[in-house]
C-alpha cells in the first residue's frame, strides 16, 4: 500500500501521531507540498489530505487548488481510499459537490462529538465512545454532500464527519498531538485574538485529555488503515 500526505503550511504536517502509526504499519508514504509547489500525487492507494488556514474557494491565492478539486473527485469516484482533516474534510465536500461555508461560531480547542445513528454503524468510529472528545480549530463548515452519510455531529457544528464510499471527511483533526496544537496556539495567535482565546486556555484544557485524546486518535485512523486494507 502506497500512501500519499497531502500538506498545505509548514505548521500542519502529518505529525508524530500518524507518520507513527504509517510507520507501525509498514505503509510506504511521501508527504506532497502543495505550498512548495509538488504536484498533486497520481499513483496512491490511500491519500490523506490534512489541514491548513486556507478557504476551499480560495484558488486565486493557492492556484493548486483548482488541480487538487478535480484530483480529489476522481480519485474517490475511481474507488480510492481517502481521509481529510479539517480543510482535507471540507475540500473533500466540496469536491462532491457540497458546500464549504463559514460556521456560525469557529471552533478552536478541545469540543465533544456525538456520533449520529449512522456513525455508530461505521467502521471508522468503531471502538470510539458515542460522544468523544477531539480537536478543533477551524472557522468554516461543509455541507454533506448527496449520497454521503453524516457520521459525527457537535453543538456548534453540525457537520462533523462524513463517508462517501471509501472516502472520510472529519472538520476535526485527530492527527493532532498536544506538540502539534502548542506549535498552533504560537503560529495562529491571531486567530486566538479574534474569538478572546488565551494560549494557555486551549493547551492546558487539551493537555488534560491529551492520553485519551491519543488512544481516540490511534483508534479512528488505526480504522481507516484496516479498510483500505480490506478494499
Amino acid at each position: 500500500m502506497h500512501a500519499a500526505l497531502i500538506q498545505h503550511i509548514a505548521c500542519e504536517g502529518p505529525g508524530p501521531l500518524l507518520e507513527g502509526i504509517l510507520e507501525e504499519r509498514g505503509i510506504d508514504y511521501a508527504v506532497a507540498r502543495m505550498d512548495l509547489g509538488d504536484p498533486v500525487p497520481q499513483d496512491a492507494d490511500v491519500m490523506i489530505v490534512l489541514g491548513g488556514p486556507m478557504n476551499v474557494y480560495e484558488e486565486e491565492r493557492h492556484p493548486y487548488l483548482a488541480d487538487l478539486d478535480p484530483a480529489i473527485r476522481s480519485f474517490v469516484m475511481d474507488g480510492g481510499r481517502y481521509l481529510g482533516f479539517c480543510l482535507g474534510g471540507q475540500l473533500l465536500a466540496k469536491a462532491l459537490g457540497g458546500l464549504v461555508t463559514r460556521n456560525a461560531v469557529p471552533e478552536i480547542g478541545l469540543f465533544p462529538l456525538t456520533q449520529t445513528r449512522e456513525g455508530t454503524k461505521d467502521p471508522l468510529l468503531a471502538g470510539v465512545p458515542r460522544t468523544f472528545p477531539t480537536i478543533e480549530w477551524h472557522f468554516d463548515t461543509f455541507a454533506v454532500p448527496q449520497g454521503a452519510d453524516l457520521l459525527a455531529t457537535s453543538r456548534y457544528c453540525k457537520n462533523q464527519a462524513f463517508r462517501f464510499k471509501n472516502a472520510w471527511g472529519l472538520q476535526f483533526h485527530p492527527e493532532v498531538t498536544i506538540g502539534m496544537l502548542e506549535e498552533w496556539v504560537s503560529v495562529y495567535g491571531s486567530d486566538l485574538q479574534k474569538v478572546g482565546l488565551p494560549p494557555e486556555a486551549v493547551t492546558g484544557y487539551a493537555g488534560a485529555w491529551s492520553e485519551e485524546l491519543e488512544r481516540l486518535s490511534h483508534r479512528i485512523i488505526g480504522n481507516f488503515f484496516d479498510q483500505a486494507d480490506r478494499a
